[in-house]
């Protein structure tokens, strides 16, 4: 079903889009920074952080979010006009992302063991799931 929504409200709905997932990611990463360094070793600089971030194995699974909101971003950077069906498909997408797995892999698993170990994290999830009810 196709929405009618105006390219401006379009932009608004994607931005607040990106902006949610934005926030959810740095709990995400602030999370994971404090179990690498009660388990691996401390990070010194934040340039550290940017590499292990990048290149650690600990941090790959935060990946697929980071991915998807530079998709969000090249699609509103986009010089045509944004339709509604774009904001639609990417607030599925969303949906779909922040859905935990316990057993699954990838994102979905990494997501789910932070759930399970940082209050901060569930909080996080609470607020990513209002904004995507009040967009979808």
């Amino acid at each position: 079903m196709p929405s009618n929504y105006t390219p401006d409200l379009t932009k608004q709905r994607l931005t607040d889009l990106r902006n949610g997932l934005l926030s959810l990611h740095k709990t995400l990463l602030d999370s994971e920074r404090a179990t690498y360094e009660r388990d691996i070793a401390r990070i010194g600089s934040s340039g550290e952080l940017l590499k292990l971030v990048l290149y650690d194995p600990w941090f790959a699974w935060l990946h697929e979010l980071s991915e998807f909101v530079v998709l969000i971003d090249e699609t509103l950077d986009a010089k045509q006009g944004l339709e509604g069906i774009e904001a639609d498909r990417m607030i599925e997408q969303a949906w779909e992302l922040i859905a935990p797995n316990e057993t699954g892999t990838g994102f979905a698993k990494g997501y789910f063991e932070a759930l399970q170990r940082d209050p901060d994290v569930v909080l996080a999830h609470g607020r990513m799931r209002k904004i995507l009810t009040n967009l979808s």
